[in-house]
This record gives C-alpha cells, structure tokens and sequence, in this order.
C-alpha cells in the first residue's frame, strides 16, 4: 500500500507523524472520506470544496491548492490500483507544542489513504438495519458546528457504543433541542405520505455529500423532498426510512427502537433511490 504523505507517495511503514502533532493530541484538523467507482473518485470536488471549508473554519491552512489536492487523491488512488474503494483524506494542525496555541504548530499534515472497504453486509441492504437512539446527543452548534468535518470524533464515538452495546449497527443521534439530527456516521431520510423528509442542516447535522446526491436524485425522479424539523414520532410513524453515508450508500431502516418501521420491510422508494444511486455511481467521473 501507498501512502501520500506531505507530497510523496511512501509505504505505510513509513507513513509516520509526530507524537507532537495537533491531530494526535487535540484532534485538530480536517478529514474527507471519499468514494471510489470504477476507478473514478466519486464527487471528488464537492468533498474537496467541503475539505477546504472545514479547515477555514477552524484557521487551518492547507499547505497546497485544491486542483493540487484533487491531483493528489486522484494519484493515490491509482498508485494502490484502487477501483472500486474509499479515500480517507487527513489533514492535521501539524507538531507543536504541548498547548492549545496553534501559533506554536507549523507543518500541517496532509495524509490521503486510498484502499478497498467493507460495506454493511448484504443482508442489512436487503431485508433492513434496526436502530436505537442514543442518548448521546449531537454537539452543540454553538460549540462545533456540525459543519466542520473535524478529527475529533468522540462525540459519534459514544453514541456507536450505544449502538453496539444494544446489538445495531447504527444509533440515531438527536440535536440539543431534542430533534433528530442524524445517526453516528450517516444522515437519516424518512417517507411520510409520499413526501422524503430529511432534517435540514440547522439540525446540527453534517450536511453529507451522498445526502445532497439522493435528494437531487429524489426530486430529478419526482419524488417530494422537504428539509424539515423531525422529531422521534415523526420517525416512528414513517412509511419508510433509510440512512445515507460515503461508505453506507443508502441503507434500509426498518425498526427504531423496537418500533417497526412501515411495513417492517425495506420500502419501495428507498429500494428506488437505491437503484438511481448506484446507477449515478457508475457513471460517476
């Protein structure tokens, strides 16, 4: 495997940062995870406007361009001869001292890994992944806001505990509100009355790549779509659900918890949605 690391393709042995480095300590910098279909890197641009506006956010400046970084990723991505796989692109504060002051840190960190991935298993896909909600709630906007894809994972970390310790995958997250903002690594969609709902992004969510994809989707099939206040009993009665992720696609929800979903089957819309986004994949340039 091949490593870009700081513009040089190395092995992973040598792929190595310092134990000094904003990134490890405080989880301070930025990351993308991308989409490979064959060969090509699923809406490389978008991810990479996204990389770049979480690192402003945060004051982090990117050390190379983005047609650079675009370059970058797409030559990581043939150098493991990867065509039907995931990126993972990093970006770190760079070493420092052993203090919050960012003045004392120099040499950001750009780190892209491009290798094969497992998806849920295929049963999930075809009969329907079951939900809890964690009683981890999503970080306060005022605080982080969710729209900085930062390093520092720990808030989704303890709600995906949550999840495995009751036996599911995934673990739907509310906001400080008590609304639905969206599960630990996924944005969550429901049909209600022919109209897809999903929570708009002052939910607190993260507005997802492949979320704008399916409802661009959605709406190109005329479909209904709102971006909408939800609450748990908006989920409970809906006809349909289903997740949305970079690595998860588009996922079936038939239960939340223990409430049975619909039919307690995987729904035809979401089954449509499916078949429409693997078609875009495909084609993906």
């Amino acid at each position: 495997m091949k490593i870009y690391l700081n513009g040089q393709l190395v092995g992973k042995e040598q792929a190595v940062v310092s134990v000094f480095d904003h990134g490890l300590l405080y989880g301070d910098g930025v990351f993308e995870g991308i989409r490979v279909y064959g060969g090509n890197v699923f809406l490389l641009k978008d991810h990479i406007e996204r990389l770049y506006e979480s690192a402003k956010a945060i004051r982090l400046e990117i050390p190379i361009s983005p047609p650079a970084m675009i370059q970058a990723t797409k030559e990581t991505v043939a150098a493991n001869g990867i065509t039907d796989g995931y990126v993972r692109l990093v970006v770190t504060r760079g070493a420092g001292s052993l203090g919050l002051d960012i003045r004392r840190t120099s040499n950001p960190q750009i780190i892209i890994i491009a290798d094969t991935i497992t998806l849920y298993p295929a049963e999930i896909y075809e009969n329907g992944m079951h939900l809890i909600t964690a009683s981890t709630i999503r970080n306060h906007p005022a605080a982080l806001p969710a729209r900085i894809k930062s390093l520092n994972y720990l808030n989704n970390i303890l709600a995906k505990i949550e999840g495995t310790d009751a036996g599911t995958v995934e673990a739907l997250m509310l906001n400080h509100k008590g609304e639905v903002a969206e599960c630990t690594g996924d944005n969550i969609f429901i049909l209600k009355n022919g109209v897809l709902k999903t929570p708009s992004p002052d939910a607190g969510i993260l507005e997802g790549i492949t979320r704008n994809a399916v409802l661009q989707l959605a709406r190109e099939a005329g479909i209904a779509t709102q971006e909408t206040t939800l609450i748990r009993h908006d989920l409970y009665v809906a006809d349909e659900m289903f997740l949305t992720g970079t690595a998860a696609e588009v996922v079936p929800v038939v239960s939340l918890d223990g409430r049975v979903i619909g039919d307690g089957k995987p729904g035809p819309i979401t089954r449509r949605l499916l078949e429409l986004f693997h078609e875009l994949t495909r084609k993906a340039e």
